[in-house]
């Protein structure tokens, strides 16, 4: 039976409840640094004999508002909204009163002029539309509350490189509790790049992120949206022209181009340019000191909160 990632961590909590905490659900709660009322919910909610107890449920209504509208009421809508192109649903809803003696909402009205697409410029509003949607979906990182996890909320960024008339990208992430990062060169900055890159860095991480932080860039739309989407990411976005938005990632990034691309290791050879920035991001996670996370490694930051196993440590760096 397959698992959403949230089903599985959810389980996690419940074995280590059983198991490590021997039915402690206080112990339980501070390992996983979660509610003691978000624990309870699965914890009553779960049931042994269907693990799919533990996936999220539809938050759709079950019961929806239906558009209770006559055929003659959306003819005379549609001639008054033809009649009168720039008025609102107000107005119109007004003048349908004093023309057919009869009260209609101004719901009813709006649904008619958008199930019909009557706009004085339907391309226009298609286009307003499509920036209103959005706007609606994307999550800024403001709202984020974050979490001492590891994969909980990994930030990604871009850094554009200019030489001899040549333009190479360099794909960049970082853990925001361990700081476990990971660079990468591209061609071009593509929604496909960025995928590949996400999906590596989602593979590096033993598909733990849970919460994805971007700026606005294209290269973090459509399939990198679609890749976030297949493995159940939540996506988050800073705010336009705001980098204090993203600091650990804009500090990284910083390191990057004064302790690698500034020392002369830059070659447009994207094979070799990844090749060679490998040992660097190995020395980055397992050996340079961070005074952020008190003169230790990120790997070993990890491995002293339980993220990562010590088996982990010793195994990449072989």
């Amino acid at each position: 039976m397959k698992l959403s990632r949230k089903a599985c961590l959810r389980l996690e909590w419940l074995i280590y409840y059983h198991t490590k905490a021997q039915k402690n659900a206080s112990l339980t709660c501070r390992h996983f640094n979660i509610p003691r009322q978000i624990f309870y919910y699965w914890f009553n909610r779960f049931k042994e004999d269907n693990l799919r107890s533990l996936e999220d449920r539809d938050k759709a209504p079950k019961r929806v508002r239906q558009r209770e509208i006559t055929s003659l009421q959306e003819q005379r809508i549609i001639a008054l909204r033809k009649t009168h192109i720039h008025w609102g649903k107000a107005k119109l809803s007004i003048i349908y009163f004093k023309t057919y003696q009869e009260k209609i909402s101004s719901w009813k009205i709006q649904k008619t002029i958008e199930r019909y697409k009557l706009y004085p410029n339907p391309k226009k509003n298609q286009r307003i539309q499509v920036k209103r949607l959005r706007a609606q979906r994307k999550k800024r990182i403001t709202e984020f509350k974050k979490k001492p996890i590891l994969g909980h909320l990994v930030h990604f960024d871009t850094i554009v490189i200019y030489w001899n008339g040549l333009k190479r990208y360099v794909f960049t992430m970082i853990d925001e509790f361990t700081k476990i990062a990971f660079a990468r060169m591209y061609a071009t900055k593509s929604s496909s790049n960025a995928r590949d890159f996400f999906l590596r860095v989602n593979y590096l991480l033993d598909k733990r992120i849970l919460n994805s932080h971007q700026d606005n860039g294209s290269e973090f739309k459509k399939y990198f949206e679609q890749a976030c989407w297949k493995e159940n990411v939540e996506r988050y976005y800073s705010r336009p022209r705001t980098p204090k938005d993203n600091p650990s990632l804009e500090r990284f990034n910083q390191t990057i181009e004064k302790e690698w691309l500034r020392d002369g290791h830059f070659t447009p050879d994207i094979a070799k340019f990844n090749k060679e920035l490998t040992p660097w991001i190995i020395e980055y996670n397992f050996i340079r000191p961070h005074q952020t996370l008190g003169n230790l490694t990120p790997v070993e930051w990890a491995i002293k909160y339980k993220q990562l196993s010590q088996m982990y440590s010793s195994s990449t760096t072989n």
